[in-house]
C-alpha cells in the first residue's frame, strides 16, 4: 500500500476579472443593444442614475481595498504582442480603460456632444460642438406589430370558436421568421395536449390550417416550397393558359424545374419553349419566403454606429450615442457614504454600506466601461477611415485597399480581438450609403502590375461579368479565370468559384434563362 504524497505545483494562470468581462459585452454591443443595455442596467443599479445636469460633478471617496477602479483591473498589457489565431473572436484582451480627468467628473458620462475630425494628412482631432447646450435628440426606431401578430388579428377575424382559436394560436406560434410551418401536426396535437389541456384529431388541425393559409400574405404557413408556391398560384386566376401551367411544372415536374432541365420540361409537358418560358415568368414572380414581406417585422432597421461625412478635404466621424443617456452616481447613495463618514459608529448605517459600495462599484464600473467603450470605438473607426480614406472621398469599391483585422490591430496598438469585437455587427453610415464594419475588411493579391489590389476589386469585375453574359450561355468558372487573366488577375479556377459563392452567384448551369 503506498503511502500519501503531497506535491507543490506553480501554475501562472490569467483570468477575467468582472469588470473586463463587462468591458467586453459592451464593446461588441451595437448602438440599438447598448441602449437596452443600459435602460436594463439603469433598473437593475439603483447607485447609478440619468444625469440631467451636464454641469453636475460627483465626488466620490472610496477605501483602496473596498474599491478599485475599473482602469486598475485592466491596466495590465502583455509584455509581448498577442499572436494571432484562427479563432480571434475567443481570444481575451486586456486593455487600460481611459484615466479618469482631472476635473473629478469621472463619475458622468455624457459624450453625446463630441466629434472627432481629419484633415487630408493630419491627425484625428477630439472637439466640442459649437453649441454644447444643444437639445439632445433622441435617434427614431420604427416600431411595428411582430409578423405573428400580425397573423393573429387576421385570423381572430375568421374563427369560428374558442377551439378554433386555441388550435390557430398554436399553429401560428410555431411558424417560422420566414413563414413556413416546419412542425409536423402530430407534434403540434401534443403540445396542445400538455400546454393546453385541449385534444384534437389532424383532420382538425387540417382544417384550421387552411384557414391560416388562407390569410396574407399568400403562401404563409407552408409545409415545404411546393405547397408554398402552389398556395400562392392558386390565388392567381387559374383559368389562364400560363398559370395553369405553372401549377403543372410545381406539382408534378419540380425537380426539372429547380435543376434548370428546360428541354427535358418541354418533351415532358409537349410545348414549346415561349411557353415555358411564360410559364417560368409566372413562377419566378412568386416569392419563396412569404414571412419576409409582412408588413409587421419591421425589427430589422439598420441603426449607424457612426457616420462619416465629407466637408471640403475633411472627414468627420461621429459616434452615435444620442440615445445613451448622461449617467452618474446618485446622489442619494453619495450622501449615505458621506453620512456614515461623520457617524461610523451608526449601526444602522454600517449595516447597509457594503450593500452601498457593492452597488456604487458597480455604477462606477459600468461608466467606466461605457467610456472605454467609446474610446475605443472611435479608435478604431478613425484607423479605418484613415486607412480607407479614398474610398470614403470617393465611394468607389475598387479604391478599397486590402485590409485585415491585424492592419487595424497594428495601427492602434490593440488587440486583434478587440478589433474583431469592434467590427462586429456594427454600421456606418457615408455619403455613399450605409456599410457594416466588416464591408472594408479584405484580403489582397498583387496583380502582373505588382500593385497590391483587394479581393473586393476581383469581385466586383467578376459580378460585371456574369452581369453582361449570355444567359442562354451562362459563362463557367473556366472562362471567368480567362477573362479575369487577361485583366491581370491570376487567380485559380477555385478561387473563382469561392469569390462566386461568396457573392451568392450559382453556378453557369443554374444561371441560365430561357
Amino acid at each position: 500500500m503506498s503511502g500519501l504524497k503531497l506535491n507543490l505545483d506553480f501554475k501562472l494562470q490569467q483570468k477575467l476579472s468582472p469588470q473586463q468581462i463587462q468591458f467586453i459585452k459592451l464593446l461588441q454591443l451595437n448602438t440599438l443593444d447598448l441602449e437596452k443595455r443600459v435602460e436594463e442596467e439603469l433598473l437593475d443599479n439603483p447607485a447609478m442614475e440619468q444625469s440631467l445636469d451636464d454641469d453636475d460633478e460627483v465626488d466620490v471617496k472610496f477605501g483602496e481595498d473596498d474599491a478599485k477602479g475599473i482602469e486598475n483591473e485592466l491596466a495590465h498589457e502583455g509584455d509581448e504582442p498577442a499572436e494571432p489565431k484562427a479563432e480571434i473572436e475567443n481570444q481575451l484582451d486586456d486593455e487600460p480603460i481611459a484615466e479618469t480627468a482631472e476635473d473629478g467628473s469621472d463619475d458622468l458620462y455624457d459624450l453625446s456632444n463630441y466629434d472627432y475630425e481629419m484633415a487630408d494628412g493630419d491627425d484625428f482631432q477630439l472637439y466640442e460642438e459649437s453649441d454644447p447646450n444643444e437639445e439632445r435628440k433622441e435617434m427614431p426606431i420604427a416600431s411595428a406589430t411582430t409578423f405573428h401578430d400580425y397573423l393573429t388579428e387576421q385570423f381572430e377575424a375568421i374563427v369560428s370558436s374558442d377551439k378554433e382559436e386555441i388550435i390557430g394560436l398554436q399553429i401560428i406560434g410555431s411558424l417560422d421568421d420566414d413563414g413556413y410551418l416546419r412542425r409536423d401536426l402530430p407534434a403540434i396535437s401534443n403540445d396542445l395536449v400538455f400546454t393546453q389541456n385541449v385534444e384534437c384529431n389532424i383532420n382538425e388541425l387540417e382544417a384550421v390550417l387552411k384557414k391560416i393559409q388562407s390569410l396574407d400574405p399568400a403562401g404563409i404557413a407552408a409545409r415545404s416550397l411546393q405547397e408554398c408556391l402552389l398556395l400562392q398560384l392558386k390565388r392567381k386566376d387559374v383559368k389562364d393558359l400560363d398559370v395553369k401551367m405553372a401549377v403543372l411544372i410545381i406539382e408534378k415536374h419540380i425537380d426539372d424545374f429547380t435543376k434548370k432541365h428546360y428541354d427535358r420540361l418541354c418533351k415532358q409537358l409537349k410545348i414549346e419553349e415561349p411557353q415555358l418560358k411564360r410559364a417560368i415568368e409566372v413562377i419566378i414572380h412568386l416569392n419563396p419566403k412569404p414571412g419576409d414581406i409582412s408588413v409587421a417585422d419591421k425589427s430589422n432597421y439598420i441603426i449607424p454606429d457612426f457616420t462619416v461625412t465629407n466637408e471640403g478635404n475633411k472627414l468627420l466621424v461621429q459616434l452615435n450615442n444620442r440615445n445613451v443617456p448622461p449617467l452618474r452616481v446618485s446622489r442619494s447613495y453619495i450622501d449615505t457614504i458621506k453620512s456614515y463618514e461623520k457617524n461610523p459608529n451608526n449601526k444602522q448605517l454600517k449595516d447597509s454600506m457594503q450593500y452601498v459600495k457593492q452597488k456604487i462599484d458597480g455604477a462606477r464600473w459600468f461608466i467606466e466601461s461605457i467610456k472605454q467603450r467609446h474610446n475605443t470605438l472611435m479608435l478604431t473607426m478613425n484607423a479605418i477611415v484613415e486607412f480607407q480614406r479614398d474610398f470614403f472621398f470617393e465611394g468607389d469599391e475598387r479604391s478599397l485597399r486590402p485590409m485585415i483585422l491585424k492592419d487595424i490591430a497594428t495601427k492602434v496598438s490593440l488587440d486583434i480581438s478587440t478589433i474583431s469585437r469592434v467590427a462586429s455587427s456594427k454600421y456606418v453610415d457615408t455619403e455613399f450609403g450605409i456599410f457594416p464594419l466588416k464591408f472594408f475588411f479584405s484580403e489582397g493579391m498583387t496583380n502582373e502590375d505588382g500593385e497590391e489590389v483587394s479581393n473586393k476589386e476581383i469581385k466586383k469585375i467578376l459580378t460585371e461579368c456574369i452581369a453582361a453574359e449570355d444567359k442562354r450561355k451562362p459563362l463557367p468558372d473556366e472562362i471567368l479565370m480567362e477573362i479575369l487573366k487577361k485583366k491581370g488577375y491570376g487567380i485559380a479556377r477555385r478561387t473563382v468559384a469561392k469569390y462566386r459563392e461568396q457573392l451568392n452567384i450559382p453556378v453557369a448551369r443554374l444561371r441560365r434563362e430561357l
